[in-house]
């Protein structure tokens, strides 16, 4: 018996049981098995070798030396091949773990940024070849890296060969999107479902005239939602995702995934046909490749997440992004007031143990401002006031401000608004550098810091941005350029410097003084059993709103994290956490019952028990 039968004998009848509720066809069952298979003894030996380490250690995404970062492949080295040749920079980081931005073949230029594929199995001639990324993943792998790649699930580009046969009149492929003849239905249909975009693509359908039909369109006109309802699409999407994981690749970000399926008199999101097709997908990926991990794209309220991983029993996704984390922390920094932080840290502490979140500052997308505005009334603070707060104070139009930043996807009717920027820029490096003004450099790199070492400290894993590593600033030349300067996202997604990387090693640069600091938080989180799975993790009361604390234990060790959002000293005083504690950071012995911390502190304090 093979590895894949064993794998197969197990989870067979789940996986037919869920195939026949929602499809009921019995032949495409047999067409998805056998294309299993087919993936299966395609796949090489190296990576059945690192499908049984997998399988004998399911939770290595957990340890602490998980270390991410995220960056699209051509601003950083321009393709594939060239790298292959960085990689000595990234395992200098100890990166574990590397997200590169959508690099699937699209249509130039309206893509998305690459969400817009047009074919499922081939790299982007403009990134290289699909030999290329197989040298890569198989390089990374020998460095203990992992690749993680977008699927875009949901959608295909309107150039793709399923729509160019649909726009032919091929009905086989028309059945492949969610068309209607008239407008009555998606009409219909918008009343319920929320827009994406409402300021820049309005509405969830556009016309076709080619088919003289309306489509799905949920995110722009040249995405076309897939029709889940067809096994056909589902079988192919699968078949696509495992001929990705014989590449290489050992992380599928599922994008998109509450939108898979669309139900007349319902918003469309987070259905329970999703549920039955992610977890279709992870039997799917646990026969053929175990060694695949999940990661969905859920930007969602913490309540609403739960259900994406599924039970233990029955899991989905392995790992979430956590994105109301980011926002809530950028919040309490402008607002100095960790209340929300510290409320929507409580909700994911109490999700089940297996829910395991990728935590992060920046990434390729905006800060959407989506606070739990219930909680906010509770503590006075006006939602929309607010929210305007945020996005005027990161873009460096409120007074006082320190960061800058870029307004995006304004909305004139809601007044509601999103943030662009690096995080260095919106740290305050930038201001403080435009300025020559060394004190306010300063200022700059400890709130970076200590926004990077709170995100680090939470329960998961992290993921850096690239370019933070270095304090990398916001760049603006996308505004000369016609193709780009009507998306203010473009200001963080900027060419890498290369220049500046090599002021990591100069002392006193603002390059050194950020990875030097990243590297002994890093360090710290690699070597600490506290950062382990399986770890208690909760946020403790401070006594006081402007320092939040986290507090890692083990049946040996405690470990206090203190972080102060404010630009002045704040007293804090723990309960029940006594004796004397090592502070990580500086070497000193400190007391973490009472002290008092200096503006925009950062602590990481062990004892060890007995």
């Amino acid at each position: 018996m093979t590895a894949y039968d064993r794998r197969m004998a197990a989870r067979r009848d789940e996986l037919e049981a869920l195939y026949m509720e929602l499809y009921g066809d019995r032949a495409m069952l047999e067409d998805l098995e056998g294309r299993m298979a087919e993936a299966y003894a395609a796949r090489s030996l190296g990576l059945r070798r690192l499908d049984g380490r997998r399988e004998r250690e399911p939770g290595w995404y957990r340890r602490g030396n998980m270390l991410g970062m995220t960056m699209y492949t051509d601003l950083f080295a321009g393709d594939l091949q060239g790298l292959l040749g960085k990689l000595d920079y990234l395992s200098e980081q100890n990166i574990t773990y590397l997200h590169l931005m959508p690099l699937l073949k699209m249509p130039h230029p309206d893509n998305d940024g690459g969400y817009a594929v047009e074919d499922f199995g081939l790299v982007d001639p403009s990134l290289g070849t699909n030999e290329d990324l197989a040298r890569l993943t198989a390089a990374m792998r020998k460095r203990g890296m992992s690749l993680c790649l977008d699927f875009v699930l949901n959608h295909t580009a309107d150039t793709h060969d399923w729509a160019m046969r649909a726009k032919a009149g091929d009905q086989a492929y028309i059945d492949r999107y969610i068309c209607y003849d008239t407008p009555d239905i998606p009409r219909e249909m918008e009343k319920t479902i929320p827009d994406v975009f409402p300021a820049t693509a309005p509405g969830s359908f556009i016309y076709v005239p080619e088919m003289k039909k309306y489509v799905c369109s949920s995110f722009h006109p040249y995405q076309w939602d897939l029709n889940y309802r067809n096994p056909a699409v589902f079988n192919d999407m699968a078949a696509a995702m495992l001929k990705l994981a014989n590449m290489g690749v050992e992380v599928m970000r599922v994008d998109a995934t509450p939108y898979l399926w669309k139900e007349m008199g319902t918003t469309c999101r987070n259905l329970p046909q999703v549920h039955t097709i992610m977890r279709m997908i992870r039997l799917i990926t646990e026969c053929v490749c175990p060694g695949v991990i999940l990661k969905g794209e859920v930007v969602m309220a913490p309540k609403e997440l739960a259900p994406y991983f599924g039970s233990l029993a029955k899991p989905e996704c392995h790992i979430l992004y956590n994105s109301s984390t980011m926002c809530t922390q950028w919040s309490a920094l402008a607002s100095g007031d960790i209340r929300q932080l510290k409320h929507q840290l409580d909700e994911l502490h109490s999700l089940p143990e297996h829910c395991v979140f990728v935590n992060y500052l920046r990434c390729h997308d905006d800060i959407g401002w989506g606070l739990n505005e219930e909680f906010g009334w509770s503590i006075g603070q006006d939602a929309l006031a607010h929210k305007k707060y945020l996005y005027e104070f990161y873009e460096g139009s409120f007074p006082g401000s320190w960061a800058r930043g870029e307004r995006y996807n304004y909305d004139p009717v809601t007044q509601d608004a999103r943030t662009c920027g690096t995080t260095a820029s919106l740290c305050g490096v930038e201001k403080g550098l435009a300025e020559n003004d060394e004190a306010q450099v300063d200022l700059g790199i400890r709130r970076d810091l200590m926004m990077h070492a709170a995100m680090m400290t939470m329960a998961g894993f992290p993921m850096l941005s690239s370019g933070d590593e270095i304090g990398q600033l916001n760049d603006y030349g996308y505004r000369d350029d016609p193709a780009r300067r009507e998306d203010s996202r473009n200001v963080h997604r900027s060419i890498f410097s290369w220049a500046n990387a090599a002021k990591r090693t100069e002392a006193g640069t603002v390059q050194q003084r950020i990875w030097d600091g990243l590297r002994q938080l890093e360090a710290i989180r690699a070597s600490e059993p506290c950062f382990g799975p399986n770890v208690w993790v909760t946020t403790w009361d401070t006594h006081n709103d402007h320092v939040l604390a986290l507090i890692h234990r083990t049946e040996a060790e405690t470990l206090v994290g203190l972080f102060n959002f404010t630009g002045a000293e704040q007293d804090v005083s723990l309960d029940a956490v006594e004796g004397d504690f090592t502070d990580l950071i500086t070497g000193e012995a400190v007391r973490c019952d009472s002290r008092t911390l200096a503006p925009w502190q950062y602590s990481l304090c062990r004892k060890t028990e007995g």
